[in-house]
């Protein structure tokens, strides 16, 4: 799964054409895409926008699969919003998608068993969707839970797999063996853009770095599931990449993102969100060079 980047362009406006041909590069890549996310800007949208971005998806789909965070904008201290995740997940599946649970303030509040049949109740009213755990590093209402509550996540039937974005290679590889342990079918999706190689590991990946390259990253793949050593020299330098765009602070990755796609040619603006964070411009000269080096691959 591919977290696709929402684009701006130089008046501040989101890029709706460059969102759909981004959108479009990672269905033709054999990707899932994944909208509404991290680097989609999910919490910074308003509803109509991410209602928009689930629009256009579906509109594009045409039936495919795809993926949507299901977003509860909320502030310290308030409670825990069932309703909120309701209808965040209605709007998830009447567009076709299957709902990613982002965590929010109220939801990483609540601790043990509590914390369990929040999203025991989301599942009575959604049959099918993704868990989310979400360092601070991305964003402050994220939380990496204890494994004891990964467990409880895993004995809920209806939570097909949990997207893990602590960027630490132990914890995931915990959640790993307690899935081959306790629930084979379940996917631990990755979100260690530190360690894209985690594949070779058991886990699955939901990846923002991928929106950089989902054409090189189908390929990666390809090349895994076939043995061709190549996948490790390709690997290599899209974990070059990773290293370089996800340094602190993280969330300008999306920036980098944005510069480097423009770069490649596939968007006009290199903009970020209006209130996103952003890279110097020095960081265009790596990145142009990076670029140059992966066309070998294209």
């Amino acid at each position: 799964m591919s977290a696709v980047l929402l684009p701006y362009d130089a008046r501040n406006r989101i890029d709706w054409a460059g969102f759909v041909s981004q959108l479009s590069r990672t269905f033709a890549a054999g990707l899932i895409p994944a909208v509404n996310m991290d680097t989609g800007y999910v919490n910074l949208l308003t509803p109509d926008e991410r209602r928009q971005v689930l629009a256009e998806t579906k509109k594009l789909a045409g039936g495919k699969e795809f993926v949507a965070g299901a977003f509860v904008g909320d502030h310290p201290g308030e409670p825990f919003t069932l309703d909120g995740y309701r209808l965040a997940v209605d709007e998830i599946r009447s567009a076709g998608g299957t709902p990613v649970i982002f965590q929010s303030h109220g939801l990483t509040a609540l601790v043990g068993e509590k914390l369990l049949d929040a999203y025991r109740a989301i599942a009575r009213h959604c049959p099918r969707f993704i868990g989310f755990e979400l360092g601070t590093m991305f964003a402050p209402f994220g939380k990496v839970y204890d494994l004891d509550t990964y467990s409880g996540l895993l004995s809920i039937p209806e939570c097909i797999g949990a997207k893990h974005s602590s960027l630490n290679r132990e914890l995931e590889w915990r959640r790993v063996h307690l899935r081959d342990q306790q629930r084979p079918d379940f996917l631990v999706l990755t979100g260690n853009d530190l360690a894209i190689d985690m594949v070779i590991y058991g886990s699955d990946y939901l990846l923002g770095l991928s929106t950089f390259a989902p054409d090189l990253f189908a390929k990666r793949d390809a090349m895994w599931a076939s043995g061709d050593t190549g996948f490790y020299e390709l690997n290599d330098l899209l974990q070059y990449l990773g290293f370089f765009v996800f340094r602190p602070p993280v969330p300008s990755y999306k920036h980098s993102a944005a510069q480097f796609l423009k770069l490649r040619g596939w968007i006009t603006s290199d903009a970020p969100h209006p209130a996103g964070l952003r890279r110097p411009d020095s960081d265009l000269d790596v990145l142009r060079d990076i670029a140059g080096r992966i066309k070998r691959w294209e």
